[in-house]
């Protein structure tokens, strides 16, 4: 059992008034951390799962979710994005039933986001659960373990179920791949050819780390730009990827709206290729690296709700900052080694320009970076 960040911020927040709302990826521990925030208590425990349960919580009345409730305090509702109307529903027993708390859980922010945020407005707390984060596996398995399966997280990532069994890594990210990257997002878009999904992934995964321009991506793929666009943006709901945004203010040769795509986990990432080579025999061990610490960085800036924003930074001469922060009207450029064998410096005009703080990450340094 890993002791999740977010645990102490779900449990500060029960009878607030207010629905609890997790979501994020299939398998990255969701239902097993709302049960541990409720613990012993007495609660009522409904799963979208079943069929059952989404014909009783399918747009009832106030006096029907009364008879559903009974005596209980505490609900859990498991995979609520399964259940149609579900929005409504919460409502009511927010609104009508001010002694009951309600804690939610959903897979993915395809349906769910959109059946909440109107009905929910004021009336919930949400939060985004990832795969284990750098912090978390070292608060349970210390420094030495944790610096020893370094080079196995850049590889396998942090799934909490690739990480209790180890040894069978490829064979469960193979069932995640196919089961949630392929199959959930299917079911929940308009997606009709898993074929050009598959493609387009791989493609992404090919680009880690670099520009995405979307009109080459729609050559390879076979597709047309705007639909290029679509399954992208279905990807980033679906937990796959999520997008940095290039950083531009003053100078007329930044690069101003390109984009670079990461993916939540390296395991993911590698499976889609079908490599797991150690990285002294890979090519792209510097792109694993800065996918590892751009998405751990982004874990830690969502589960300690830092008002931070993330970027990158280009010009058209091919100057660049892996990373750029944005935090209270400060600037933070930083690179990322997987080793830095000489003395590096971001480049004079980001600095100077910005009058942005330089920092060098590489193995000596990153438990800070993904720690904070």
């Amino acid at each position: 059992m890993y002791n999740r960040t977010l645990k102490s911020t779900l449990k500060s927040k029960i009878n607030k008034g207010k629905a609890i709302i997790l979501i994020g990826p299939r398998q990255v521990g969701k239902t097993t951390l709302l049960k541990e925030v409720i613990g012993a208590k007495k609660h009522l425990f409904l799963d979208g799962d079943d069929s059952t349960v989404r014909n009783l919580l399918n747009i009832p009345n106030t006096e029907q979710i009364r008879s559903i409730i009974g005596s209980n305090k505490l609900i859990f509702i498991d995979e609520a994005q399964r259940i149609e109307g579900i929005g409504l529903t919460l409502k009511i027993i927010t609104d009508q039933f001010k002694d009951v708390q309600v804690l939610v859980s959903g897979s993915s922010s395809f349906d769910l986001s959109n059946a909440l945020n109107e009905p929910l407005t004021g009336r919930k707390w949400e939060y985004e659960l990832y795969p284990i984060s750098w912090e978390e596996f070292e608060d349970k398995h210390e420094y030495l373990v944790s610096e020893q399966q370094l080079e196995n997280r850049l590889l396998y990532g942090f799934y909490p179920d690739i990480l209790n069994n180890p040894g069978e890594e490829k064979e469960l990210l193979k069932q995640l791949v196919n089961s949630y990257l392929y199959r959930d997002i299917l079911a929940y878009s308009n997606i009709r050819k898993p074929e050009v999904l598959e493609k387009l992934v791989q493609a992404l995964a090919l680009q880690l780390g670099n520009e995405v321009n979307y009109n080459e991506l729609a050559q390879i793929v076979g597709i047309d730009k705007n639909t290029v666009s679509n399954y992208i943006d279905i990807l980033e709901k679906g937990y796959v990827i999520f997008r940095l945004n290039s950083f531009s203010r003053n100078l007329r040769n930044e690069i101003k709206k390109n984009k670079k795509i990461y993916f939540y986990d390296n395991g993911v990432r590698n499976m889609v290729l079908g490599n797991f080579s150690p990285l002294n025999l890979r090519q792209d061990t510097g792109a694993l690296w800065e996918n590892f610490l751009i998405s751990e960085r982004l874990k830690q800036n969502k589960y300690k709700n830092k008002d931070t924003k993330m970027y990158f930074w280009r010009t058209k001469q091919q100057q660049e900052v892996d990373l750029v922060e944005e935090h209270n009207g400060s600037i933070t450029g930083f690179e990322f080694k997987w080793n830095a064998k000489k003395k590096l410096k971001l480049p004079k005009t980001f600095v100077n320009e910005y009058n942005a703080k330089e920092i060098i990450i590489d193995r000596k340094n990153f438990r800070e970076f993904t720690t904070i």
